[in-house]
């Protein structure tokens, strides 16, 4: 693969990454947290609404388990297109 077409690669592997993990956390801070509330909120968990749980708590931790999930696959990348630090 010559230089310029491996950095095309590896940049679409990055901004496809890059999508992914933020339409995941759109769906899950505004779709679960805001649209989808009122019918989250008919099921519980730890005895509170679920439209409600997302909306104070499982967003932040999406959000944080995003970020590991980044990292862990952005070094997998950057390994497989040997761009790695060393």
């Amino acid at each position: 693969m010559e230089p310029s077409e491996k950095m095309k690669a590896y940049w679409q592997a990055n901004i496809r990454l890059l999508i992914t993990c933020l339409v995941i956390w759109f769906v899950v801070s505004f779709g679960f947290g805001i649209l989808l509330v009122d019918l989250l909120n008919h099921l519980h968990l730890g005895g509170y609404p679920l439209g409600f749980w997302f909306a104070q708590q499982g967003s932040i931790y999406t959000f944080i388990a995003i970020i590991f999930f980044y990292t862990w696959k952005m070094n997998r990348i950057d390994i497989e297109f040997d761009v790695h630090e060393r």
